[in-house]
């Protein structure tokens, strides 16, 4: 059962997930210790660095004199009451969920876990996670549920650069594996989160979550097969989507773009995909049929680029290609699965010359090689056959650079500029 304040939270985890979890926790009055097997990520935030885009070194400064420390040793997650658990997610090479670092962390919590801790798991999973794969691991520490400890899930929701809402003033989802768990996580959260959301339980909250991402992917999907045949067909897609978005009920826009990016829409409706094809015998389609879509969606940016530079009477091959913005998403620097990789992956299949710039990424990571931002993004834009929106950050003047390049092929339906083309 929770002690009163301040109440022990240690993050396992100090990701884009786990930091502002104990950035909110600690603001509330939390005594809070950031669990993390990385020793000089430890190192950084007790010396008040960051390494996430929304918290900037004087938060974590500011963390660290209001008592937060991050560390490396497991005997610190004992005299918890409370431990949430904040770890990668990712799929295996094929795409079944690898709950190793869930699986390693709990191990961790069992062999240190003290009576009368709330354990909660907010790492994405498919439904019935919690109860079928944490839950016995945490009893074998001898421990009761219940009667020792409590366990719930709790679905993070971070959306990383995003200006209005974080994760105090974004309701949380808790569902306990028992009435007794969800009353202490309920509590719990109720400390730092404006508004909790009781689910039936552990699994309903799991899937929540998955249903949240899973409805994004497939909606992005089927914008982008629009886009793709309003093209051939003669009609401009961005004007169809701002002309249905005047509807003020029942329609809500999904714009096309170079593919899908970051930790939850590529990764996330698989965990559902394959919990129901293992349970239950048969596909989810709609997962399955997004997927396919969106993962086609770098190699036809590239196929327009080509037929942009054929229309000018040049070929791909040889071309000095200028890929702007090479992060998931607008205005942050987290690459995590971002679709840039792919384009760029298959321009230099078809021979063409690549460079980048990004205002977020000095240095960027390709299966072909390490590759530095352009020093001058206005001599590039000049130089280049053919520039190439793939992320709209705000310091781009894109009209500007559209402007100012030979061939403009804007992925993100924002530029307006004369002879700009837009996917």
């Amino acid at each position: 059962m929770l002690t009163e304040e301040p109440l022990r939270l240690v993050v396992v985890g100090q990701g884009y997930v786990g930091l502002p979890l104990a950035q909110e926790a600690v603001k509330a009055g939390l005594a809070v210790i950031g669990f993390e097997q990385n020793v000089d990520r430890v190192s950084d935030l007790n010396d008040g660095r960051s390494h996430v885009d929304d918290i900037s070194d004087a938060e974590v400064r500011a963390m660290v004199d209001a008592g937060y420390r991050a560390s490396a040793d497991p005997t610190d997650l004992a005299g918890a009451d409370a431990i949430v658990i904040c770890v990668p997610t990712p799929l295996t090479v094929d795409g079944a969920p690898d709950l190793a670092a869930v699986r390693g962390a709990v191990e961790t919590i069992g062999r240190n876990l003290t009576a009368g801790t709330l354990v909660v798991l907010e790492s994405t999973t498919y439904p019935g996670t919690t109860e079928e794969v944490v839950l016995p691991i945490l009893e074998g520490s001898g421990l009761r549920l219940d009667e020792d400890f409590f366990l719930a899930f709790s679905p993070e929701r971070i959306d990383p650069g995003n200006p209005h809402f974080g994760l105090a003033n974004t309701p949380k989802v808790v569902g306990g594996v028992s009435e007794r768990s969800s009353d202490v996580a309920v509590d719990f959260y109720s400390r730092f989160v404006d508004t909790v959301v009781r689910a039936k339980g552990a699994k309903e909250a799991e899937t929540a979550k998955l249903l949240e991402n899973t409805y994004r992917h497939i909606n992005i999907a089927l914008v982008n097969e629009m886009a793709k045949f309003c093209h051939d067909l003669g009609i401009d897609i961005w004007d169809v989507i701002d002309a249905a978005s005047s509807k003020p009920f029942g329609f809500q826009a999904f714009r096309p773009g170079p593919g899908v990016g970051g930790h939850c829409i590529p990764i996330d409706p698989n965990y559902l995909s394959f919990e129901v094809k293992r349970r239950l015998g048969y596909p989810f389609r709609f997962v399955e049929l997004a997927e396919s879509i969106n993962a086609s969606m770098p190699s036809y940016v590239v196929d327009r680029i080509a037929e942009l530079l054929a229309h000018r009477e040049t070929t791909l091959e040889g071309a000095s290609v200028l890929l702007l913005g090479v992060t998931y998403k607008a205005n942050i620097a987290d690459q995590r699965e971002s679709p840039a990789v792919d384009v760029a992956e298959e321009l230099l299949r078809r021979g063409a010359e690549l460079s980048f710039h990004d205002p977020h990424v000095e240095r960027w990571f390709l299966g072909s090689g390490e590759r530095s931002r352009v020093e001058s993004l206005d001599a590039a834009v000049s130089e280049a056959d053919v520039v190439v929106l793939l992320q709209a950050h705000d310091e781009y003047d894109v009209d500007a650079l559209a402007g100012r390049a030979r061939n403009f092929f804007d992925t993100r339906g924002v530029s307006r500029a004369p002879g700009a083309v837009r996917l």
